[in-house]
């Protein structure tokens, strides 16, 4: 699937879990123009990497915050899920503490058009079952930050066992917010305080006129 990178962020209305509570029709419109946006998805509730990423996204809620922007997570399953995991403490593998949205992608459309839905199906032109699925119907641990205008700045797919670093996703964050701002651009290994580089083509010029 081509890279959503550089294009608008696929709209979507679904459920979702937010602080607890069960909101319907929730979107990423509302933050549209106001805030920038994490959005990663996860495998599976009741699982094992899962909720240390989850945990570890709402141990940064601060630093987000301060960075004007709302962490969104997605799995495929159930807003119900998503809430009875919420009430299960993190030293029992819950995730109760979590804050932030957790969307309920049950019909695995909102997975599909961000490109990260495990498995494909498969239409069958025989009589008895049309349909059947390769693979577990699930989300790889993609993870795409967008910007306050909607569209996809930085995108990342892990395969399911490998966990994301937060650090590296604030790290992401405050490069866009610094090319924003200064119209520098951010070279390898660049962290927020250091200074970015100017893109320009006369050291280019330069070096061809005296080549």
């Amino acid at each position: 699937m081509p890279t959503l990178v550089g294009k608008s962020a696929p709209k979507f209305q679904a459920n979702a879990v937010v602080n607890g509570e069960v909101v319907n029709d929730f979107s990423l419109t509302r933050y549209l123009d106001q805030k920038y946006v994490v959005l990663f998805f996860y495998p599976k509730d009741f699982t094992f990497v899962c909720p240390s990423e989850l945990h570890a996204f709402q141990a940064a809620q601060a630093e987000f915050e301060s960075r004007n922007t709302a962490v969104v997570a997605c799995s495929t399953d159930t807003e119900q899920s998503h809430w009875g995991w919420l009430q299960v403490p993190k030293n029992l593998g819950g995730i109760q503490g979590v804050t932030y949205p957790l969307v309920a992608d049950t019909n695995k459309t909102i997975s599909a058009a961000y490109g990260v839905l495990t498995g494909e199906y498969t239409f069958n032109p025989e009589p008895g079952v049309p349909f059947s699925a390769t693979g577990e119907l699930i989300a790889y641990r993609g993870l795409f930050l967008i910007d306050r205008k909607g569209i996809v700045r930085h995108a990342l797919v892990n395969d399911l066992p490998l966990g994301r670093n937060v650090d590296e996703v604030l790290r992401m964050i405050d490069a866009l917010q610094f090319f924003e701002e200064y119209g520098d651009v951010c070279p390898a290994n660049w962290t927020k305080g250091k200074a970015g580089m100017r893109a320009t083509n006369a050291g280019v010029a330069e070096y061809l006129s005296r080549n």
